[in-house]
């Protein structure tokens, strides 16, 4: 099962290549890379991360895990807010 991690934040002064890499790595599905959905200026974003979850994993680690990933494209930012998502907890209704 998996973590599914949701982070605002706020871009510090992002360059050329930042910006480039930012809308390269757009879209709102979560994935082990994580994707990026912005405002138009490319300021703002919303960082959505899939982190594989262990059996002793919690939400500390999915955290950890999707900061991780957020550090990897290496574009200064500031953190609003952090929503992570244990999907081993979600229930699915089937329809009869």
């Amino acid at each position: 099962m998996v973590f599914r991690v949701t982070i605002r934040g706020r871009f510090k002064g992002l360059d050329a290549d930042g910006r480039a890499a930012v809308l390269a790595a757009g879209g709102a599905a979560y994935t082990e890379a994580g994707t990026f959905t912005h405002d138009e200026g490319v300021t703002v974003f919303t960082f959505r991360c899939q982190v594989p979850a262990g059996p002793d994993d919690g939400e500390d680690e999915a955290a950890l895990g999707a900061m991780a990933a957020l550090e990897a494209y290496g574009q200064p930012y500031d953190v609003l807010r952090l929503a992570v998502t244990d999907m081993r907890d979600i229930k699915v209704r089937r329809r009869r």
